[in-house]
Order: C-alpha cells, then structure tokens, then sequence
C-alpha cells in the first residue's frame, strides 16, 4: 500500500516526463486506480530500489507497435534528462548529509555508461569515442540502444548469451534503462532546489 501510495504522488512526475511522447499518460489520482497484475519476490538490488526482478509479462512478443512505444519511452527519458542537466549548469548541486554527492558532470557519466553497460545483457555492445558530454556521444549511444532494442524486439538476437546467461527483455530493458534516468533526473531537480 505505501509503495503505491508513493507512485501516485509521483505520478505528475512522471506525467511531466513523458508529456511531449504523446502516449495519452494520465498519472492516477488514487491508489483505488492501480490493478496489481503480479507479485514478485525482490532480491538485495529491489530493496535499494532498482528493479531487478521481471514480470511473467516481459517475455511476450514486442510487435512493432509496443516497440515504437518503449522507444519513445526512453526518448521522453532522454529528453528530460538532458533538460535537466541543462537546467542545473551553473547551479550548485546540494551535497548529502555527510557531504556526499556526485557533481553534474558525474552524473551524466554515470548515467550514459550505466546505459552503456545496460546494452550488454540486452545483446548489443557500446564502446564509448569521446568524453560523455559531446552530444555526439550521446547521439551514438542512444542510436545503439533504439537499433539494439529493435533487434531484440525482432527476434534478431539470441535469448541465452555467450556465456549462457539470459539476456533482458525489451520490455524489463525499457524499463530499468527509464527507472535509472529518471532516478537522476529528479536527482538533479531535487539538488538543483536546494533539496538533499
């Protein structure tokens, strides 16, 4: 109950965010608006808050519709991302109770490598040419995953990788890349406000 209660209140958050994808998003007013279509046990990386566990659901086909959709899911992510960023050049970012914190700069590398190692288990590879904040890099990077996240949607690339490992869904893909941007979008919101 508290965790939904948590995701309405960030519902015009996310609303916010994926505005300008025109996917017809209204963020729900009351917890009695959710369906729970499944539970999953967590494991330790659920518990500090990433999703790490995918639904039953994930592993059914991504016909071209779902995919547009998922791709321009990331896009809106992408686009408030770089907003953000933009938005906070020039502002001191507030530190953490015991100083802590990483500056703009960090975070946006830490968000496009962190996208960049995510392609990995979805079946595609990233190597990085220049520093993270050319925009070329970052053009580069989402291409790859847009190209990277067709392929898998169309079968193109194997479910088990070489090392027999399974590799993401599309849809468990879409939504870890989204949960990680996102978590630094407002990152970088709540610090530019003065916020911890």
């Amino acid at each position: 109950a508290a965790a939904l209660q948590a995701l309405v209140e960030a519902g015009p958050r996310y609303a916010q965010i994926l505005n300008g994808a025109r996917l017809g998003f209204k963020a729900p007013k009351a917890v009695s608006a959710f369906h729970v279509a499944e539970r999953l046990k967590g494991n330790a990386t659920t518990d500090f808050g990433a999703p790490d566990v995918s639904p039953a659901a994930d592993a059914a086909p991504v016909e071209a519709a779902e995919l547009r959709r998922l791709g321009k899911i990331l896009q809106a992510c992408w686009l408030s991302f770089d907003a953000a960023v933009e938005a906070a050049h020039g502002l001191e970012l507030t530190k953490g109770p015991r100083g802590g914190g990483r500056e703009l700069a960090g975070i946006v590398e830490h968000v496009l490598g962190a996208e960049a190692g995510y392609l990995s288990p979805l079946g595609g590879k990233f190597k990085a040419q220049a520093n993270w904040a050319a925009d070329s890099e970052r053009r580069r990077l989402r291409d790859a995953v847009l190209e990277t996240l067709a392929a898998s949607a169309r079968g193109e690339i194997a479910a088990l990788g070489p090392r027999g490992g399974r590799r993401w869904s599309p849809r468990y893909f879409t939504r870890r890349a989204a949960w990680h941007v996102i978590d630094h979008i407002w990152e970088i919101e709540n610090r530019s406000r003065g916020e911890p």
